[in-house]
């Protein structure tokens, strides 16, 4: 019986692992579950789910819930801020962190499920990308299981031979390449010169997958794709050679591993979240995630390109942060976030969202974060210029 934890649980990967639990109830026990100001949300999943602790990000939110569930005679305990995100990752009692809040918020909960030598399935990106070797150190320091959620790296984890999940060098099992799919977005054929008149609704809309807002504008601009590939060095101790990111609109083939032999594994399911999802829950046992399985003879043609970086910019962008290392790599994840933000509120057109990004990469993409304060005061300084970069537009 694993004993969890959700970190955004009003999310989609967050309520998609909820569907998963629910179809096991002998074999997970839910204790706590996050939902930042959700305070609706998080009332209908406390109802439906009954966890221990419910936290919230800040003190009124918190008050306002914890009033609701007892009125609805609820006994679920409510926290707030930081203090309660990081007690539902380090109590004794939770065996296993489905770390899922998007952001930078995300990274400390995260890395104290690490400290604590939690089983931590990974959707939240910027624990790898702001603080990379650190967060890395502190999962093999403590003997915590990392596992990766997101359909490309957990794709690829299952496409590996079970060396390198363990953490082997990827040469020495044979692997060669590993070939990170994407879909292109909603805009891979769009013309460059409608990029200016690019709404929110527009840009998440995604043809496949069905994300938050956040997400579905990186998979527009094809930074999400990027962050991947930061990610996806550091989880699999990759070069920046042993990585191609391949275009493939449909979404079938989740990403692929090429190995010495000419032999390329592929993982390959439906577009749905559950599948990374179960897979990490269970690992390495299987269990049923409430997908249906792909049926080849309903399946059209597969295709695949290679990423068009005058499209993509921030594609571009990513892969450069990638090879100048940890400070650059924090900075634009932080200035994008500032970015897709302001963009969402439309207060930025779609087409300025790269340009921040390489201004603020250009102005402090050198810097090299040793310490968690370092890359926390790096992480912040990155937004204040991005959102000065904003009041000149």
């Amino acid at each position: 019986m694993q004993t969890i934890t959700i970190l955004g649980a009003t999310g989609s990967i967050g309520l998609s692992t909820l569907d998963v639990i629910k179809r096991h109830p002998e074999k997970f026990d839910l204790y706590a579950i996050t939902g930042n100001t959700n305070v609706s949300g998080m009332v209908k999943l406390c109802q439906q789910y009954q966890p221990q602790i419910a936290v919230m990000a800040d003190e009124q939110s918190a008050q306002t819930l914890q009033h609701e569930l007892k009125s609805l005679g609820s006994n679920v305990n409510v926290l707030a801020g930081t203090d309660g995100l990081l007690q539902v990752c380090s109590d004794p009692k939770v065996t296993t962190v489905m770390a899922a809040i998007v952001g930078a918020a995300g990274l400390q909960p995260t890395l104290t499920a690490a400290k604590h030598s939690k089983r931590i399935l990974l959707a939240n990106k910027e624990a790898l990308v702001m603080s990379g070797e650190l967060f890395l150190s502190a999962v093999a320091e403590n003997n915590a299981i990392l596992l990766p959620v997101d359909s490309e790296h957990n794709a690829i984890f299952q496409a590996m031979p079970s060396s390198v999940q363990k953490g082997g060098e990827l040469k020495k099992a044979g692997v060669e390449k590993i070939l990170l799919t994407g879909s292109g977005g909603p805009f891979l054929t769009k013309s460059l010169s409608e990029f200016a008149n690019i709404t929110p609704e527009m840009a998440v809309a995604h043809p496949n997958w069905s994300m938050g807002a956040k997400i579905s504008v990186d998979s527009a601009t094809m930074m999400n794709k990027g962050l991947e590939f930061i990610e996806a060095k550091l989880l699999f101790n990759a070069s920046f050679e042993q990585i191609d990111v391949v275009i493939h609109p449909q979404s079938i083939i989740h990403s692929m591993v090429s190995y010495s032999d000419g032999s390329v594994l592929a993982q390959m399911g439906q577009p749905d979240m559950r599948i990374p999802i179960a897979h990490t829950l269970s690992f390495p046992d299987r269990i049923a995630s409430g997908v249906k399985p792909l049926d080849f003879t309903q399946l059209a043609d597969f295709s695949f390109c290679a990423p068009d970086l005058s499209r993509f910019p921030n594609l571009d962008l990513a892969l450069q942060a990638s090879k100048l290392g940890q400070g650059a790599t924090t900075v634009l994840n932080a200035s994008n976030e500032i970015a897709v933000s302001h963009f969402l509120n439309r207060e930025i057109p779609f087409n300025k969202i790269a340009a921040l990004n390489e201004y603020c990469l250009e102005q402090l993409g050198t810097v090299s974060p040793t310490t968690l304060d370092d890359i926390l005061n790096l992480d912040q300084q990155a937004r204040e210029v991005a959102t000065g970069f904003i009041a000149k537009l």
